[in-house]
């Protein structure tokens, strides 16, 4: 087979899965991708999907040339997670691990259009984190071009960004409010797109290995502070006044 064998690992979102992909997107193919959305954490299936896709596939650790994980923004819980079972594999196997920005795939996952595309992603608190991307557009690692910083804010605030039609995808639609979703600006992707999948991000992990990219040791990326430290803030503030 041609291309990098990858084992992907998609938790930012309730939706979790797992994916054996082969070379990266352009010419890539899938191998296998289980796709779970559990009641409990995700902590309690990744393991065994990813031990099942194996036997079924008939692929061994030695097969597999590195291992990806979907790196964030999304569900705290399930960053740490995904994260963590991928640094053990990785480290198990002997494989690099290479972590992909979640609105990163999402945009990916798009064929090159002319006009530029938003990813977005639950933020909760009324909230959604957002990137945009000029899909037709490649950086230095070779993904799609990212026309501004990752952004967590209210839908409302996005629309001021806009100056044209703009592609909107993601699980984030369904937290954005409804002047934002009937916007005549706002052209909706279809939702069986909507979501990350780890398919994607072991293509665009190849992607990124192939353009040189190397990471000794990501970490998930949150984008905003977690409660634990917002709280911890307040008190710091709390205990300077008095």
């Amino acid at each position: 087979m041609d291309g990098l064998l990858t084992l992907a690992i998609e938790t930012a979102t309730g939706c979790g899965s797992v994916a054996l992909t082969m070379g990266g997107r352009a010419q890539g193919r899938l191998l296998a991708e289980y796709s779970l959305y559990p009641r409990r954490s995700h902590s309690r299936q990744l393991l065994g999907m990813v031990q099942a896709m194996l036997e079924a596939s008939a692929i061994s650790w030695n097969d597999i040339d590195a291992v990806a994980v979907s790196q964030g923004p999304g569900s705290f819980t399930g960053l740490r997670i995904g994260m963590a079972a991928a640094r053990c594999l990785a480290f198990a196997a002997g494989k690099p691990l290479i972590a992909v920005p979640t609105l990163d795939s999402l945009a990916a996952s798009l064929p090159p259009l002319q006009e530029p595309v938003c990813a977005l992603l639950d933020a909760r608190k009324n909230q959604v984190y957002a990137a945009c991307y000029n899909t037709a557009e490649k950086n230095e690692s070779g993904m799609p071009l990212r026309l501004g910083p990752y952004l967590v804010c209210a839908s409302s605030s996005l629309l001021a960004r806009f100056t044209g039609p703009v592609i909107c995808i993601g699980p984030g639609l369904a937290a954005c409010d409804d002047a934002f979703i009937q916007h005549p600006l706002v052209r909706l992707a279809p939702a069986a797109m909507s979501l990350p999948r780890a398919a994607t991000i072991g293509f665009c992990a190849a992607d990124l290995i192939q353009h040189g990219v190397q990471q000794a040791d990501p970490h998930p990326l949150y984008v905003r502070a977690s409660e634990a430290e917002l709280n911890l803030a307040v008190q710091v503030r709390a205990g300077e006044q008095t």
